[in-house]
């Protein structure tokens, strides 16, 4: 027999009434356990159970919040809002997810790291060279780190002089991701976006770490604008996000090493240079003026032999004038005949008068025959 203090309700009332018990005591609660009946429906929603060696929780979950790789047997610890179905069933209804462990957390990155890695987000052709001197750098990080301080403190001592916009961010933790992917959205859709961006967070264990395996978050990296460089945690850890940046540095300290070179670096190796090319120089004039010498050895020596040459030419063009010289021809006995006109004659004929000449005389003559 029931009092009449008992309040009485409707099933649809006691379910909403339920419910709003839970909404107030409980509205949002962590729960770990290992995941069993995992399956996705219509490509949209998330059904798996929740289990420990004692009890099994129903969970319901969007698969766009679905940011890591889940499969059963995992360990994880779930963010959800827990609550009756319209059906009577009690559910958590799931809003984050992470694996918990080192195992379930491996497992995680190797089922996401080969699904990402199908879709060719890590593929080596992707990535694009760093500008070797930017003149704007993008920093995404908690700026309380000491990572992003020992990352400023070396690109300071390192080069200086730059354009630095910082979008300071959680880098670990529940909404990390979210924050991370805001500010690499707000530094690419800047009217002057930088010509890098570094996403940067020092050393921790690997648990800690998760946030830069969110799928969402390194899709968000492969797609960026600007070419990215992740310095994230110590060298032994590889995150997804490293492996979808166009450049991973081991640590953020290292990050600011391939990002800008030492300018003690550059300007020992602009004093190298010009020694160099002082030396070449120095080389060059000196083959020159070997080879001018050289040069103005052959041009005397081929003038002497032409000299030498015209001077034969000479002589013996002379000798050939005087051996035919008329006086030379007379000098050896021969005698030269002209007409009355003065004019050389072979072949006079009888009655000509001609003019003899000989070496002693000039004889002027009557031709009495010819033979």
């Amino acid at each position: 027999m029931t009092s009449d203090l008992t309040p009485t309700f409707s099933v649809s009332e006691a379910t909403a009434l339920f419910n709003q018990i839970f909404e107030t005591a409980t509205p949002t609660i962590i729960v770990v356990g290992e995941v069993a009946n995992f399956k996705v429906n219509q490509g949209k929603w998330v059904f798996f159970d929740l289990k420990d060696d004692e009890s099994s929780l129903g969970c319901f979950m969007s698969l766009f919040n679905l940011r890591v790789a889940v499969e059963d047997g995992m360990r994880v610890a779930v963010t959800a809002r827990p609550g009756l179905t319209k059906w009577g069933k009690f559910s958590l209804t799931v809003q984050e997810i992470q694996p918990v462990g080192a195992g379930s957390i491996k497992r995680a990155f190797e089922l996401l790291q080969a699904k990402l890695d199908k879709e060719g987000l890590f593929a080596p052709e992707r990535k694009r060279i760093l500008p070797e001197l930017p003149a704007s750098v993008g920093v995404i990080s908690s700026v309380e780190a000491a990572g992003y301080k020992d990352f400023i403190k070396i690109l300071g001592q390192r080069m200086g002089g730059m354009k630095i916009v910082v979008a300071p961010v959680q880098v670990q933790g529940g909404g990390a991701p979210e924050q991370i992917i805001a500010a690499l959205n707000y530094l690419n859709q800047l009217a002057d976006p930088p010509e890098v961006v570094a996403i940067l967070r020092g050393g921790g264990s690997r648990d800690d770490l998760t946030t830069f395996d969110d799928e969402v978050l390194v899709r968000a990296i492969a797609a960026s604008r600007a070419p990215t460089i992740t310095g994230i945690g110590h060298e032994i850890d590889t995150t997804l996000a490293d492996l979808a940046a166009d450049v991973r540095a081991l640590t953020p300290s290292n990050a600011a090493e391939i990002l800008v070179p030492d300018k003690r670096e550059i300007v020992a190796g602009v004093d190298a240079r010009l020694r160099n090319l002082l030396t070449k120089t120095e080389n060059y004039l000196d083959a020159a003026t070997v080879r001018v010498q050289n040069d103005r050895l052959n041009l005397l020596d081929r003038l002497d032999a032409v000299v030498e040459k015209t001077e034969n030419q000479l002589k013996y063009l002379t000798t050939t004038l005087k051996q035919l010289d008329p006086k030379t021809v007379l000098n050896r006995g021969y005698a030269i005949m002209r007409d009355a006109g003065g004019r050389v004659i072979a072949k006079p004929a009888v009655g000509d008068a001609v003019q003899i000449e000989t070496k002693l005389a000039i004889i002027d003559a009557k031709v009495k025959g010819v033979k």
